[in-house]
């Protein structure tokens, strides 16, 4: 028997996407009240369109809730080259968990962690059942990847993904999804501004794990590396832990969402109102 499909979606990543994607043209949109809606305007087209590319059974959204995590409490600069979000976004973050509201989908969010901690959570909870599908733009999340856990990275324009899985991803990666944390923590993630080991970029992060497999066993083998890459790993042992920490997705939240309501089906009439007194008239041919 066929497992129904869920598909977690990274509302973040797909929000920040959209604020940019328009923005740059100066197009903010705003509603009669002077809201800007850009960003959840463009939301609604990546979310959409990849319902209708990946026709999922059930939609959960997961959220992060702040700007601060338990990474910050264990590394101090962790994001810490991060702006603050436009002045234009901001009221658009809950603006959009209205909207995604409107459809039924549940939003789901846990104070202190990441979204992807909770997509990680939910997608460990429920893949045993389902086929999960997470869309999002960030690759950190390919470390989840499983037998029946697959994830679509959006591509530039819409439409466009670059679909992950457990029979492509090594010969895409050049890894398998459990070396993700590993191969964050010997060459950090400058986008979340953790260095790593000072010296190993990817390419070597790959050598190694292809060769040792896991950091515990490059450990294990230190006398056979070479005296430079002894040096290296030596003086940055302590970040080599700390950015493997820091990479690991968490699955085991306190988080449960009751799948039944997480169904894709929604009152257009409803959702077309909504749209009509947010000027979203484009979208509603979309519902």
């Amino acid at each position: 028997m066929t497992k129904q499909q869920l598909m977690l979606v990274d509302g973040m990543a797909l929000l920040f996407r959209g604020y940019y994607a328009t923005s740059y043209r100066g197009n903010f949109m705003k509603t009669a009240e002077g809201m800007p809606t850009n960003g959840v305007y463009q939301f609604l087209r990546y979310f959409l369109n990849a319902i209708e590319t990946f026709q999922p059974s059930h939609v959960i959204c997961c959220w992060d809730m702040g700007a601060k995590t338990f990474r910050n409490d264990i590394y101090k600069d962790y994001k810490a080259n991060r702006s603050a979000p436009p002045e234009e976004l901001v009221p658009q973050f809950d603006l959009v968990k209205e909207v995604v509201s409107l459809f039924d989908v549940p939003n789901i969010g846990l104070k202190n962690y990441e979204a992807d901690d909770c997509i990680g959570t939910l997608a460990k909870q429920y893949r045993t059942e389902y086929d999960v599908l997470i869309l999002t733009g960030d690759r950190d999340i390919l470390q989840l990847i499983h037998d029946s856990v697959q994830v679509a990275i959006m591509k530039k324009g819409q439409g466009n993904y670059d679909i992950y899985h457990k029979d492509n991803f090594y010969d895409k990666v050049g890894l398998y999804p459990h070396q993700i944390i590993d191969a964050k923590g010997l060459m950090g993630d400058s986008a979340d501004n953790y260095p790593g080991v000072k010296g190993i970029g990817e390419k070597t992060a790959i050598k190694l794990l292809n060769e040792y497999k896991t950091i515990d066993n490059l450990l294990n083998h230190f006398a056979d590396l070479s005296t430079s890459m002894q040096k290296r790993i030596k003086t940055d042992i302590d970040m080599l832990h700390l950015s493997r920490q820091l990479a690991e997705i968490q699955c085991d939240l306190p988080l449960t969402c009751d799948i039944s309501h997480a169904e894709w089906t929604y009152d257009r009439t409803k959702v077309a109102s909504a749209f009509e007194k947010l000027n979203f008239h484009r979208l509603i041919d979309m519902i």
